[in-house]
């Protein structure tokens, strides 16, 4: 009876031990990257009452937390500057030892198949000397749900022809770039998915929640290549990484949008903002305005380029023009994507990490002034005015009178003002500039960025078929 007795006692603590082993989620690792001088999450499963002990090498300092009622814990920790490799061990009644973990910069690359987009040729060269410890990836698989999800099926992993393959060349590109030029460790989480509206990526109670957003998300139909149902990918490929921490986000994406684009910066405007309250930030995020592609209807793609524009207002954003890095206007999927990266990477060393690199941003339509026949444009970004290629004329730009009549202009470059005219309208009162699916204007700043498309009326546009 008494071994009986031991034998069950035994069976009962190795049970206890089993159930109450401590488990983390897939994004804490080994191999990670943590966000440098911040504090950060370190999460997971354990047993309710449960003492699990963290050490951290950087420091050497342990702290403890107890599991929930409901088998999870969270700590926070302190991570310092730069450094690397460290370990943490996590010890309950199991004990877990993450091993080269690396402290830098950690950014998101989400959106939609441009983001996504990985066999470019550019990559394909990259590939032989993609080698590089002090980047690393975290590729999240296309998953949907319902509900918030606590996991994904995804692992760190360091840079190398085999990582890099199929993993985002925006990202890559980006990532790289910021490496060499802050010589820091950099991590890249990589949740994109092709064919995608925005809807689908922020939380279903915001999109619901108002009725703008709600009736616009009513009209976004069913696909082969994606979920239109607002709020099933945010719950699986961006919920679970919302206890992660960051330094800030990329986002390509929109044409999925342009059937609905007159909402577009009120509901991208709305996801960020659920974002940064799910994450517990205020992260930059920086975007890529879309790229000139001939869509079924006239200013589809006008229209979500110009509400990308409006976007800039809301804090901590910053957008990227591709308008010149389109190869062809029937491939919606432009292959230049180490360009789009390096203007991405431009604008957070410039924005986030206080570089001086002239000309990161594109110029910015501010005001005009008319004067009789001609008018004046204003702008900002363009300090040291504007050039074309080649010294041709500039083209795109149009002037209309009160008939509401747009016809091609002639156009002046005078340092960081543009003065337009036509014979054909002699009394100006707007103006638009390459405000169509396809314009791909010659006229950049003298650093070499694009002019943004814009337009100074707010007339209604006429729905038909593009030419």
């Amino acid at each position: 009876m008494k071994k009986q007795l031991l034998l069950f006692l035994a069976i009962s603590i190795i049970t206890s031990i089993a159930f109450g082993a401590v488990r983390l989620p897939a994004i804490i690792a080994s191999n990670m990257v943590l966000q440098q001088q911040s504090t950060v999450n370190l999460w997971g499963w354990a047993d309710p009452g449960e003492k699990i002990y963290i050490t951290t090498s950087w420091n050497n300092i342990t702290d403890s937390v107890t599991g929930t009622s409901n088998a999870t814990f969270k700590i926070k920790i302190k991570t310092p500057a730069v450094g690397g490799p460290y370990t943490i061990t996590i010890r309950g009644w199991n004990t877990i030892k993450l091993e080269n973990i690396l402290i830098g910069e950690v950014w998101v690359c989400s959106g939609q198949s441009n983001m996504e987009m990985s066999n470019t040729s550019q990559i394909k060269e990259e590939m032989p000397n993609s080698k590089n410890d002090n980047i690393r990836l975290f590729h999240i698989p296309r998953a949907t749900s319902q509900y918030p999800q606590e996991n994904v099926q995804a692992k760190w992993e360091t840079c190398g022809p085999e990582s890099l393959n199929g993993f985002s060349a925006v990202g890559y590109f980006f990532g790289k770039k910021l490496q060499q030029q802050l010589n820091v460790p950099i991590g890249l989480i990589e949740t994109a998915w092709g064919g995608t509206p925005a809807e689908v990526w922020t939380p279903s109670d915001v999109i619901f929640g108002d009725p703008v957003m709600k009736g616009a998300a009513s009209q976004l139909k069913e696909t082969v290549w994606g979920p239109n149902v607002p709020g099933y990918i945010y719950n699986a490929m961006v919920s679970p990484i919302t206890n992660y921490g960051i330094g800030g986000a990329i986002w390509y994406q929109g044409e999925a949008n342009t059937s609905i684009g007159s909402t577009y910066e009120w509901t991208l405007s709305n996801m960020i903002g659920a974002w940064r309250k799910a994450f517990d930030r205020n992260f930059p995020f920086y975007y890529v305005q879309i790229a000139p592609f001939h869509y079924n209807w006239r200013y589809e793609g006008a229209i979500v380029m110009e509400q990308q524009s409006k976007l800039l207002k809301y804090p901590n954003t910053g957008m990227v023009v591709v308008t010149d890095l389109v190869d062809n206007i029937e491939d919606i999927h432009p292959k230049n994507k180490y360009d789009v990266g390096i203007r991405l990477a431009n604008l957070a060393l410039v924005d986030n990490y206080k570089q001086n690199i002239p000309g990161a941003r594109s110029p910015m339509f501010r005001s005009m002034e008319i004067n009789k026949n001609k008018v004046t444009l204003i702008f900002d970004n363009a300090p040291n005015g504007f050039m074309t290629k080649e010294n041709a004329k500039p083209t795109e730009f149009y002037v209309a009178g009160v008939d509401k009549l747009f016809v091609p202009a002639e156009a002046k470059l005078e340092k960081d003002k543009i003065i337009l005219s036509s014979k054909q309208v002699p009394n100006p009162v707007a103006v638009r500039f390459s405000f169509s699916n396809t314009a791909m204007s010659n006229v950049f700043s003298k650093e070499g960025l694009p002019l943004t498309p814009f337009r100074t009326d707010d007339w209604e546009l006429e729905k038909v078929k593009d030419k």
